[in-house]
């Protein structure tokens, strides 16, 4: 498996999906019905590979994505060929909260001289996909291309 199993709730979201993957498989419903029966692991096998496809095509799309905690802030672009972040955190000996979009939007306008920010770009060290799931799978949330414009802006470049 290259990422992880949908959970049951996403499942269900993607149920449609599922039906077209298994038909263009050439899985009938009925065939579904006691494949699960009676090869519970070649079912669950499809499963994988349902979830990988699916996966694979969310990651695709991921463009900005961030992690916040009560000591720093930090927002990935990630383009094609790399990871562009730029990272907010506390000065040295300052008490700055960063859990949440207001708190951080309250620092960033009240508290700007106890924050150090700086702007970083590295290639991904394995395939794209691969990186922001693993991200993911780390804390970090969809952000969006506004949040990235507006630090950007604010950090003059």
């Amino acid at each position: 498996m290259k990422y992880r199993m949908l959970t049951k709730e996403e499942r269900e979201i993607f149920n449609e999906d599922f039906k077209h993957f298994m038909i263009s498989n050439g899985v009938t419903n009925e065939e579904w019905l006691e494949m699960n029966e009676k090869n519970p692991q070649k079912a669950t096998e499809l499963v994988e590979l349902f979830s990988d496809v699916v996966l694979e095509k969310v990651y695709q799309k991921i463009e900005y994505i961030e992690f916040r905690s009560e000591d720093s802030c930090l927002v990935f672009h990630c383009t094609p060929d790399a990871l562009n972040l730029i990272s907010i955190v506390p000065k040295s000996g300052k008490k700055v909260n960063l859990s949440t979009p207001e708190l951080i939007h309250t620092a960033l306008q009240n508290n700007l001289f106890d924050l150090d920010i700086f702007k970083s770009k590295k290639p991904y060290s394995t395939l794209r996909e691969l990186e922001i799931h693993k991200m993911i799978e780390q804390g970090c949330l969809n952000s969006s291309k506004e949040f990235w414009d507006a630090l950007v802006e604010l950090i003059g470049e």
